[in-house]
Formats: structure tokens, C-alpha cells, sequence
């Protein structure tokens, strides 16, 4: 039952941070704009399938995955854009949501292991294995 629960967090973060890719998307400005226009639709395209491939995943272990964007902002822990971030905010922003979301997902495959729900751990090990990725390339860019 908890992994159940850490399983809808997931979908409710995905969700508030698909909103938040399409933020950062639209509203980059500056020298890296053409670069990081790109990097964010290339993250909420991810996100987008991630999130379908999670709440589908609650709904086969007999789940109900939070599906309004009310419900999504009450359970979840990643924070809403302002609309007023700078590109580096959004860079950093996106990092620290990720690096939430990758301890999150440890979370998520402990609880999955110590229930039985092998299935559920091993989808959690390949968002995570992938997070891992674009929080490296995303700290790279942070330390020019």
C-alpha cells in the first residue's frame, strides 16, 4: 500500500513538473535560448510519457492515480514555476526537481522490493537511471 501512495507522489510531481517544463520552455530567454528552448521540450516530452507510463503502471496494482491538477498540487512535493525565473533559475530549478525526484524513486523502489512489486522497482530504476543522466549533463551546464 505505501508504494501505492509513493507511486501517485510520482504521478502528482510528474505532473506539476510537466507544467513547469512547458513554463521554462516558453519563457527562456538569452544566450541559451536556442539550447535550452530545445532541453526543456526534450524534458517535458519525457515527462509526458513517464507520467502516462507511471499512472497506468498505479492503475494495473490496483491503484488510482491523482488525475486534476488540484489533486497534483496538493500531493505533491516539486514546486510550481512563477513565471518569473531567470534562465539560470530555471536551470537550477529543474536540477533540484530532478534530484528530488531521483530520491524519491529509490523511495519508491525500496517500498516496491520490500512488497513484493518487482515490476513497479524496475519501471522506478529506469526513470531513475535516466534522471541520473540529465542531472549530470544539468550540472555540467551549472558549472560554466
Amino acid at each position: 500500500m505505501k508504494h501505492k501512495n509513493e507511486l501517485n507522489k510520482l504521478v502528482a510531481n510528474l505532473t506539476v513538473l510537466y507544467t513547469k517544463l512547458h513554463s521554462f520552455h516558453w519563457y527562456v530567454n538569452g544566450r541559451s535560448f536556442y539550447t535550452l528552448h530545445t532541453v526543456f521540450e526534450n524534458y517535458y516530452d519525457y515527462t509526458t510519457a513517464t507520467l502516462d507510463e507511471a499512472a497506468e503502471r498505479l492503475l494495473a496494482i490496483g491503484g488510482r492515480p491523482v488525475s486534476t491538477l488540484k489533486g497534483a498540487l496538493e500531493l505533491a512535493t516539486i514546486e510550481e514555476a512563477t513565471e518569473k525565473e531567470t534562465t539560470s533559475e530555471m536551470v537550477a530549478a529543474v536540477f533540484h526537481d530532478f534530484e528530488l525526484l531521483k530520491a524519491d524513486l529509490s523511495k519508491l523502489m525500496e517500498l516496491s522490493e520490500e512488497e513484493g512489486d518487482q515490476g513497479t522497482s524496475d519501471f522506478a530504476l529506469g526513470v531513475k537511471t535516466q534522471l541520473e543522466k540529465n542531472i549530470w549533463m544539468l550540472k555540467a551546464y551549472l558549472s560554466e
